[in-house]
């Protein structure tokens, strides 16, 4: 009885699946932008995150100094 053959290739993630159909269906400028796009989302989320962050200290710094 011969073991089961391994598998040498890995299995794409979902991500690598998804900028495959991506590459087929769009041109290569609209997949700079949409990339452009998302990053510039990620960028302003981190922003407001920080924002965020920094009104809370400084009103447990009010708060500790009245």
């Amino acid at each position: 009885m011969q073991a089961a053959p391994v598998r040498a290739t890995a299995i794409p993630s979902f991500t690598t699946a998804l900028r495959a159909v991506e590459s087929l269906l769009m041109s290569s400028g609209q997949r700079t932008a949409r990339r452009n796009a998302w990053t510039s989302v990620l960028e302003d989320r981190r922003r407001a995150k920080d924002r965020v962050e920094a009104q809370r200290v400084m009103e447990q710094t009010l708060v500790v100094r009245p």
